[in-house]
C-alpha cells in the first residue's frame, strides 16, 4: 500500500505542481506581450494565452491539493509523520501554497483585467509578480530536494 500511496503522491506532484510552475513563470512576460509598450492594446492571441496560463495555474492549484493529500497519507503508512524533513515539507507545502493564493493568483487576476481594459501594464507590477511565482517554485523546488535526500533517513538515500 505504501508503494501505491509514494506513487499517487509523486504522479500528483508531477501533474498537479508541474504545470502551475510553468504558466506561472510563463505569465509575466506574457503579460508584457499582451499590452506592448507602443500602446497598441492587446493583440487577441496574446490576451487569451495571458487567460490561458492563468485558468492552467487556478486549475491545477486546485488538483495540487491532491499532493499533500497523498503525502500524508504515505507518511502515514510509513510511519515518518513526525520526522523533521517531514515537518519542514509540509511548513514549506503550506507556505507555497500561502504564497500562490495569496499573492500570485490575485496578481494573476489583476493583470488580467488590465489587459481585458486595455491599460497600460506597469512593469514593476510583472515584476513584482515574477518575484513571487519565483518564490514559489523555489519553495516546490526545496521541498522537492528534501522529499529525495530526506534527512537522517535511514535508508540510505
Amino acid at each position: 500500500m505504501t508503494k501505491l500511496l509514494l506513487s499517487l503522491h509523486v504522479l500528483a506532484a508531477i501533474v498537479a505542481v508541474g504545470p502551475v510552475t510553468v504558466a506561472a513563470s510563463m505569465f509575466p512576460p506574457a503579460v508584457r506581450r499582451a499590452l506592448p509598450a507602443d500602446g497598441t492594446g492587446p493583440a487577441p492571441r496574446a490576451a487569451g494565452t495571458v487567460e490561458l496560463l492563468h485558468r492552467i495555474c487556478r486549475v491545477y492549484a486546485g488538483l495540487g491539493v491532491l499532493v499533500p493529500a497523498f503525502g500524508l497519507a504515505t507518511a502515514l503508512a510509513m510511519g515518518v509523520l513526525g520526522d523533521a524533513w517531514l515537518v519542514a515539507s509540509i511548513t514549506l507545502t503550506a507556505v507555497a501554497a500561502g504564497v500562490l493564493l495569496a499573492f500570485v493568483l490575485p496578481r494573476q487576476e489583476e493583470l488580467i483585467g488590465q489587459v481585458a481594459e486595455r491599460t497600460p501594464v506597469d512593469r514593476q507590477s510583472t515584476v513584482q509578480l515574477a518575484i513571487f511565482t519565483g518564490v514559489f517554485n523555489l519553495l516546490w523546488a526545496t521541498v522537492t530536494v528534501l522529499m529525495i535526500v530526506r534527512p537522517g533517513s535511514s535508508t540510505g538515500a
